[in-house]
């Protein structure tokens, strides 16, 4: 096709063609996937299209066993391994049940609930949903702690269709009457087991006896102890066991080695693994808050683009620090296993354990951020036999595998270039802690030497700010100063002599021990200082 005319229209008509292309190519990708795929699972219309456009057109095994039973309404109990794709197994089922729906949303309601153990996992799943509904018209909200909660409540106002929450928040908002849950038809519990690990299957169940008595509930986890057990047998109506691989079982596509390395020694082991520049992107997993800290301040020292995220962080942190992860700009995120969960970046190249975990199935979770959908992917160990034997004996009967001991290898290359923080030429002097008293001052003195001493009196207080003459007629002597401070009984006082005056309209001609005594005499007498 030739297009005439200008270079700007020759180009503006160039991405009009392009762009008809590549809609012309979804849709035609889309009317294949309608025989096969997703579409043979009972996907239909924009959703296909939404998948073809994410480069998802193959089910995953998770999602070809589930997809079939939720749309017939039936509960679900899923055992699978992180990264197998249970967001869009519970997903699509319910985005193509609320697109069938004709009815109107009722204010402060959510048709569906989506329950995440971390705000890391919950932007996640809120994300991975708005993908999904591109162009359907339906509304979510993400409800978590750490952010304002003002926006949260101004958001669920109107009512949404699908709600991504963790359970703290949540229960607040429903204990303070901002959400209502008696219209929730669908509810999703997203790694139960972790929810119990963190203390919230009380919130959970609560949650639950709030939404409605005919929901359909969706429970997935990637390990199922006996409590787990419990909850789903409290919660599910005759549920169709899904399960993709067995409970602690880690993805094959992981290489999994344990170096011999003492606690004292793991930061430079560490530090010694990095220069490797197959560690292209690394997450290093701490067991304590405090330990994450102290590993990303050892390794700003060495020279690495580093970032660290925690319990301790405010939630714009955490997402400043994983999105500089997902942008390359961070090479290494130091995290503990709250964010375990909650971390889905694509080409994580390595996880590195620098504490074993004190529970074994976060090994599990822990390694399964690298090795995602199929890509391959490897975990390093940092193992102390003298301290964390029992745990390693744990984590091997969790994954029903003994894993292999080495000892760490050389420094593969010399450690970056640290990059000094900048100097400026003209700073601000550093404050004289002589200088420091009551009175505070709009900037640093240039020279220190002449800032007001704490001991100094009021009259030379008053010499730096008053345009009073700096005479020596002004100034009382020590002597007067000392009977004049004497004379004021109690706070802000003044003797008789000086009070008689006052009131007789007469100025007043002594000067007052502090500035507050100054000022109200001054204001009393109506007349200036010299007067």
């Amino acid at each position: 096709m030739r297009v005439s005319g200008s270079p700007d229209r020759r180009r503006i008509s160039k991405a009009y063609i392009l762009t008809n292309q590549n809609e012309t190519d979804l849709t035609a990708v889309a009317e294949i996937q309608e025989t096969s795929g997703f579409a043979a699972l009972g996907v239909t219309g924009l959703l296909l299209k939404n998948l073809v456009a994410a480069g998802m057109t193959t089910p995953k095994p998770i999602q070809q066993q589930s997809l079939p039973a939720q749309l017939k309404g039936k509960d679900i109990l899923g055992i699978a391994q992180t990264g197998s794709g249970k967001t869009a197994a519970f997903s699509l089922p319910i985005i193509e049940q609320i697109l069938a729906l004709g009815d109107k949303r009722l204010p402060k309601t959510c048709r569906a609930l989506i329950l995440a153990p971390t705000r890391e996992l919950a932007v996640q799943i809120e994300e991975t949903i708005r993908v999904l509904t591109k162009g359907a018209h339906l509304s979510t909200a993400l409800v978590l702690g750490g952010v304002s909660r003002a926006s949260q409540v101004r958001k669920m106002a109107p009512g949404v269709d699908i709600l991504v929450a963790t359970p703290g928040r949540l229960t607040d908002l429903v204990r303070d009457k901002c959400v209502e849950l008696s219209a929730t038809k669908w509810l999703v519990l997203d790694e139960a087991d972790r929810m119990l690990d963190m203390g919230f299957i009380n919130d959970v169940k609560r949650i639950a006896k709030a939404t409605r008595a005919d929901r359909q509930t969706a429970l997935f986890s990637a390990t199922m102890p006996k409590e787990i057990v419990a909850l789903a047998e409290g919660l599910l109506r005759d549920p169709v066991r899904v399960e993709v691989s067995p409970a602690g079982t880690t993805a094959a596509e992981i290489t999994q080695v344990v170096y011999t390395v003492q606690t004292k020694d793991k930061k430079k082991a560490l530090s010694s693994l990095l220069t490797n520049p197959k560690l292209e992107t690394v997450i290093v997993f701490t067991r304590t808050k405090h330990g994450a800290d102290a590993v990303t301040r050892t390794l700003e020292k060495d020279g690495y683009s580093v970032a660290a995220i925690h319990g301790n962080k405010s939630q714009n942190a955490r997402q400043r620090a994983l999105n500089g992860f997902k942008d390359r700009s961070v090479r290494v995120l130091i995290a503990t296993d709250i964010a375990a969960r909650g971390i889905d970046v694509p080409g994580i190249s390595h996880v590195i354990n620098y504490d074993l975990p004190d529970e074994p199935e976060s090994y599990v979770h822990r390694i399964g951020r690298t090795g995602r959908n199929g890509a391959s992917g490897a975990a390093i160990t940092l193992y102390d036999g003298g301290t964390e034997h029992a745990k390693l004996k744990a984590v091997e009967r969790v994954i029903r595998n003994k894993l292999t001991q080495k000892e760490l290898p050389p420094q593969f290359g010399p450690l970056p270039e640290r990059t000094e923080k900048p100097t400026f030429e003209h700073e601000w002097p550093k404050p004289d802690p002589r200088a420091v008293g009551k009175r505070k001052t709009s900037r640093p003195y240039k020279n220190l030497d002449k800032a007001p001493q704490r001991s100094a009196g009021f009259s030379d207080v008053r010499e730096l700010y008053d345009d009073a003459p700096k005479s020596a007629e002004a100034k009382p002597a020590q002597g007067e100063r000392a009977r004049s401070n004497r004379n004021h009984s109690g706070r802000g006082g003044k003797s008789s002599a000086q009070g008689a005056g006052h009131k007789s309209g007469q100025a007043n001609t002594g000067k007052p021990a502090n500035k507050k005594t100054f000022h109200r005499n001054k204001k009393r007498a109506g007349q200036d200082w010299n007067s």
